[in-house]
């Protein structure tokens, strides 16, 4: 395939690390929305976008673009495709849209036609009709069409990016992994200094932290993505590229990373989870309450992703809560920049500490900031006399 535009989305309000990231591997970004960066390169380009990026959930490669006012239409457009050169009449097929037009109710009706003009198609030339259903783990065809503006693309990534294959216990109410190494990201650790994580839940802070310090693509945890299942798939290059990407893979950190929760259960569901992500030698974890978490006098940056009374706890209570995150930062933390990430505005107040920087940041529709505390031994006032 020559040359073509690419989407590559996310979670709502991660498109400026996902802009930096595509800068990174040498490509141009065109456009840039709340939940989406576009590009443009070669399906080769989208194998790497799939191995390399962490903050993005699929890669579309755009396939035709053309105009629809009506279903019947949009059926006649999508069969004109020669679905034949990129579909195995034997394989499995699941289309996926978004639609915004006048002429469509129901999405689930435009999916349906879309979907029909492929399998009839690739029948009408083979004499066999692809399998066909909601599972995305095979080829995937995403259908774009607001107005009379249609795009068919290639869905390279199969299944979200964001399920990375090593979350086996999730727990409840966990952050998603391209926001956790979004939040590393903004954090500016990179494996130089220790990362101090209490309150680590199901281990994804601490795991994406790790897979950041030794640059290691997160892509190389998962062996299915949607390309394979496309004709003309070459896996020599592909065999080729996470070769290439494992060289660039650090054995070891400076710093130390630490993960602490009150829950055993957390605990334990961290280290089997660091474990499947090939990452446990290089996280302590430890269960106490956060305030006896472990800090090493080196430096580096504390992340605490505390309740804050949207899904669980209660809002009384957890003033206590950021009360005493306050006082481990001022008690324990000299020398580190200490982090929280927070969907609750009005209880980080009872941090009783000046923030350095927000960034903005979104948990699902949950409007939320990483907020960023410059630490030090005693007051600001006396250190700089």
């Amino acid at each position: 395939m020559k040359t073509s535009r690419i989407i590559v989305t996310c979670a709502k309000g991660l498109s400026p690390f996902l802009k930096e990231e595509i800068q990174s591997l040498d490509l141009p970004v065109l456009s840039e929305g709340t939940a989406y960066v576009e590009t443009e390169g070669s399906l080769y380009d989208a194998l790497r976008l799939n191995l390399f990026i962490r903050t993005g959930q699929r890669v579309l490669f755009l396939l035709k673009e053309f105009s629809v006012s009506h279903p019947d239409e949009l059926y006649r457009k999508v069969s004109g495709i020669p679905w034949e050169d990129y579909l195995p009449a034997d394989g499995y097929l699941c289309v996926t849209s978004f639609v915004e037009t006048p002429s469509i109710r129901d999405s689930r009706f435009a999916n349906l036609k879309c979907k029909d003009a492929i399998v009839d198609r690739i029948k009408k030339v083979s004499g066999r009709r692809p399998d066909s259903g909601p599972l995305r783990d095979s080829s995937v065809v995403h259908l774009y069409w607001k107005e009379e503006r249609c795009q068919v693309y290639m869905d390279t990534s199969g299944e979200s990016l964001s399920k990375r294959g090593y979350r086996r216990i999730p727990l409840q109410a966990p952050m998603q992994e391209t926001l956790a190494a979004a939040v590393v990201l903004a954090t500016g650790w990179r494996g130089d200094g220790d990362f101090i994580n209490p309150m680590c839940g199901s281990g994804t802070l601490a795991i994406e932290a790790a897979l950041i310090g030794l640059n290691r693509p997160p892509g190389l945890l998962r062996s299915n993505y949607g390309f394979m299942h496309w004709k003309g798939f070459d896996e020599t290059a592909w065999k080729r590229l996470r070769q290439q990407a494992k060289s660039g893979v650090k054995k070891n950190l400076s710093g130390k990373i630490i993960a602490t929760d009150i829950r055993r259960e957390a605990v334990e569901a961290s280290e089997k989870n660091a474990a499947t992500a090939g990452v446990a030698h290089l996280i302590e974890f430890k269960a106490c309450d956060f305030s006896q978490t472990p800090v090493p006098e080196g430096g580096g940056v504390v992340v605490l992703n505390p309740e804050y009374g949207e899904r669980m706890g209660d809002v009384e209570k957890l003033r206590e809560t950021y009360r005493g995150i306050g006082d481990f930062f001022k008690k324990r933390c000299a020398r580190y920049r200490g982090f929280i990430f927070t969907g609750n505005f009005d209880l980080a107040k009872y941090v009783g500490l000046r923030t350095k920087r927000r960034v903005p940041f979104y948990n699902s529709n949950i409007e939320c900031r990483l907020l960023e505390y410059e630490l030090y031994e005693g007051s600001r006032k006396t250190r700089s006399s």
